[in-house]
């Protein structure tokens, strides 16, 4: 199986997951590393997606979709400060009870610490001001069960 081929059944297997869990709109704020991801997501027919270029407002607007519908809704960014930009939107939802699902893209392991541009440290980046985090396995082909 090629790499490309290992990424596409990973991402299609955590929009799956997500499916079954509920999601039915996404709030993408485009990137290069999060490219896979939004790629599974907009071919999805049973996802609503919306484009939102700025993060600080993707953030804000996925929050109102939540409140509004009372389901989850899936924040998606690039790495490093696009990441940071969602911050308040989640402290926000945190405290509202609102049920928010953020998935940042991040560096590989080997350009962290680096001073490579969108690298910083994203692990635990939201703190206490999540219910949970989880940095995802690199795809490698094995049989993963999300």
């Amino acid at each position: 199986m090629s790499n490309r081929d290992i990424l596409s059944n990973y991402v299609y297997q955590v929009v799956a997951a997500l499916i079954q869990n509920g999601v039915e709109d996404v709030v993408i704020s485009p990137g290069s590393r999060s490219t896979p991801l939004a790629y599974a997501f907009a071919s999805t027919k049973s996802i609503q997606i919306y484009r939102q270029l700025d993060e600080r407002s993707a953030a804000f607007f996925a929050l109102g979709i939540a409140k509004a519908k009372g389901k989850p809704v899936v924040l998606l960014c690039t790495s490093g400060t696009a990441a940071a930009n969602y911050f308040p939107a989640i402290v926000e939802a945190k405290n509202a009870r609102v049920p928010l699902i953020v998935i940042t893209a991040d560096r590989p392991h080997e350009l962290r610490e680096v001073g490579a541009p969108q690298a910083i440290n994203q692990i635990r980046l939201y703190g206490e001001q999540v219910k949970w985090s989880i940095e995802f396995p690199l795809p490698d082909g094995e049989l993963q069960t999300l």
